[in-house]
């Protein structure tokens, strides 16, 4: 079975969320994006603030949305040019099935 649409996962630093929002609301999809706030936790302490390595926790915005398989590379390199070293982390998930119920 070929996958057609892949749901794409970033967690993002709350300050990048509007630049964010902005940039994804220029892609043509016909699905919109979700987005909302996370606790992301790591080992690495590099860029946490002194409360966040206490807690462990980092505070994130996470933001979701289903891509077209044609349309994916263009989102990545979009992405790559106008968020580059941003510390932005991403995943790539192929989708079985969806729908509304």
């Amino acid at each position: 079975m070929n996958c057609t649409e892949y749901l794409v996962t970033l967690n993002i630093p709350p300050s990048l969320e509007e630049m964010m929002v902005d940039s994804l609301l220029l892609l043509e999809t016909e699905y919109g994006f979700s987005s909302f706030q996370v606790s992301a936790h790591h080992h690495v302490n590099k860029g946490l603030s002194l409360p966040e390595q206490v807690t462990g926790r980092q505070k994130r915005i996470r933001f979701q949305m289903y891509v077209p398989a044609d349309q994916l590379p263009a989102l990545l390199e979009q992405l790559r040019r106008e968020f580059s070293g941003s510390g932005i982390q991403y995943w790539v998930l192929p989708v079985i099935e969806n729908g509304v119920i």
